[in-house]
């Protein structure tokens, strides 16, 4: 399993070594997921998980496996997303955050992929 993020305390709770920190935004993160899935790894997490609009929040954290062939679904699910992504950018685009809200916003992420992976 390999989690794709750009939340540094999704780092700080698994170990690195199951951790892709990127330094972009969540469309940076889709994007890498993206690329992932074409070198056929398969999602374990939903995209656009949690209730919270991809242009309302900075960071998402994105589980993913290694399979041995291309995933279709996959690979619609992460298309969808970035469409998703898009759109809701053009819409209104994610607010620059204050420090404590974008705090609250990462605690949110990693509360999201942590309770997902107990599963």
């Amino acid at each position: 399993m390999l989690i794709i993020s750009n939340n540094p305390k999704v780092e700080d709770y698994f170990s690195t070594e199951r951790v892709e920190l990127l330094s972009g935004s969540y469309y940076d993160v889709l994007l890498r997921v993206r690329d992932y899935v074409h070198q056929n790894y398969v999602l374990l997490t939903h995209p656009l998980s949690g209730s919270i609009k991809p242009n309302e929040t900075p960071y998402k954290s994105i589980a993913i496996e290694k399979s041995d062939k291309l995933d279709f679904d996959s690979l619609g699910l992460v298309e969808k997303a970035i469409d998703t992504y898009v759109k809701l950018q053009k819409d209104i685009a994610t607010p620059v955050w204050p420090d404590r809200i974008k705090e609250d916003f990462m605690v949110i992420d990693f509360d999201l992929i942590k309770n997902a992976l107990k599963k």
